[in-house]
């Protein structure tokens, strides 16, 4: 127990260190008390309400900050569950599991691996962490890309949201299905032909020696935190253009019909929306043709803003400025193709 003692210093005597009594009350900063503080930061909230409050009570602003907002609740529990299966992956299914369930051959797992993503419901920001934990198991980087672009677009609950959005035109559905399926594929295989093992960063997977379930824990923590930050950069940046880009320029291109298919597809860069949604905004867009339509529908899971900010922290840098060009170009042209024979 510490006792008082009375020395000419005056101090309070605690056994390890003396503190003179008129700091008593004071904050760790020197020559500023607790109560020069707090009126400190009173005057600022006063001064900041009324200098801002016209900024932040301004339409553009409350329209940016719903669209943020909106972003990331769409994304948030679709990112938990593809952290959540990435890191039961790296936890609970051996290695050699992949060797088998999969082709041996890379071309042919190619193929194989986009069509698993038909099974697993899930947007974008899940397939980037389940491809990362793919690769960390073995499989070829090729493989792991193509069912990265293939689950958010052909997985069976996107497919029966477009059926809703476009009632009656089961065409619609079909092309979405086959143009999605054909970019995941073709950008695999250009990657298995022309890709270097420097420009792709396969993230390290924690591993312990603990229980699965203690590896699992470490590992959704790990991507969690990684993936968390980048989905937040991919909103603003979505939410910013969002408010920039004013509608009048959209409508005015909408009846030049190559145009308006680019015109689309970079609108669902920018736009971010997630899969499981955005076939009900690509159906409000009465002035495009549905060939735009589906280049929209094409090109947004597999590209947009918060997708290029997660492939860039897990992935890399060098891989994101070729692999994201790749998608791009490769959608477009595809979704012109099927669009243009079968709509």
């Amino acid at each position: 127990m510490p006792e008082l003692r009375t020395d000419p210093r005056n101090t309070w005597d605690d056994g390890d260190r003396a503190v003179p009594p008129d700091s008593w009350g004071r904050d760790t900063a020197p020559g500023l008390s607790l109560p020069w503080g707090f009126a400190l930061v009173v005057v600022l909230l006063v001064v900041g309400r009324s200098v801002l409050t016209p900024h932040l009570t301004s339409p553009a602003l409350q329209t940016w900050a719903t669209i943020f907002v909106a972003i990331c609740v769409q994304a948030l529990p679709f990112l938990v569950f593809g952290v959540a299966l990435s890191a039961a992956i790296t936890a609970f299914v051996p290695a050699s599991f992949w060797t088998r369930a999969l082709p041996g051959h890379p071309v042919a797992a190619v193929p194989v691996a986009g069509m698993a993503g038909a099974v697993l419901p899930g947007c974008e920001c899940a397939s980037v962490p389940v491809a990362s934990g793919l690769m960390a198991r073995g499989v070829t980087p090729a493989a792991a890309l193509a069912f990265l672009l293939a689950s958010p677009a052909v997985n069976p609950v996107v497919l029966v949201a477009t059926a809703v959005a476009f009632p009656g035109q089961p065409m619609m559905v079909a092309s979405r299905f086959g143009a999605s399926l054909a970019v995941a594929v073709l950008a695999g295989w250009l990657w298995l032909r022309f890709g270097r093992s420097e420009w792709l960063r396969i993230p390290a997977r924690p591993h312990g020696d603990g229980p699965g379930w203690a590896r699992f824990g470490e590992a959704m923590r790990h991507d969690l935190l990684h993936a968390g930050g980048f989905l937040i950069f991919g909103g603003l940046a979505a939410a910013t253009l969002n408010v920039m880009v004013p509608r009048e320029w959209l409508t005015s291109v909408a009846g030049v019909p190559a145009v308006a298919v680019l015109t689309m597809a970079l609108l669902a860069v920018l736009l971010s929306i997630c899969s499981e949604a955005d076939a009900f905004v690509a159906a409000s867009m009465t002035a495009f043709s549905p060939t735009a339509k589906l280049a929209f529908l094409v090109v947004g899971p597999m590209v947009d803003l918060k997708l290029i900010a997660l492939q860039t922290g897990t992935f890399g840098r060098a891989f994101a400025v070729r692999f994201v060009p790749l998608t791009f170009v490769l959608a477009v042209l595809v979704s012109s193709l099927v669009g243009g024979l079968v709509l």
